[in-house]
């Protein structure tokens, strides 16, 4: 499998402030469920990769993907830190 396309779409400020916006949701506002924040990250990186990259399929969907990696990234940074571990 050939990845140098998907560095190609990678965009870090995207990948950046869908975790931003991430944080934000889960913080500040109460009304929004957790299980709409990956849902709603996937639509913000596809939004803002398609600005940032110029629109296309690719980009669209390359967004929706670090939207969805900033959800996962998320979790990840807050497990390291706080020591726990999945639910067995």
């Amino acid at each position: 499998m050939d990845f140098s396309q998907l560095t190609e779409y990678f965009v870090v400020v995207v990948l950046v402030a869908c975790l931003v916006i991430g944080y934000i949701l889960k913080t500040g506002f109460d009304f929004i469920p957790n299980k709409y924040i990956p849902t709603i990250l996937a639509c913000v990186g596809a939004i803002l990769n398609g600005i940032v990259s110029g629109p296309s399929v690719e980009a669209i969907v390359y967004g929706a993907l670090m939207g969805l990696a900033s959800t996962g990234l998320h979790q990840a940074f807050t497990r390291f830190v706080e020591g726990t571990k999945e639910a067995e």
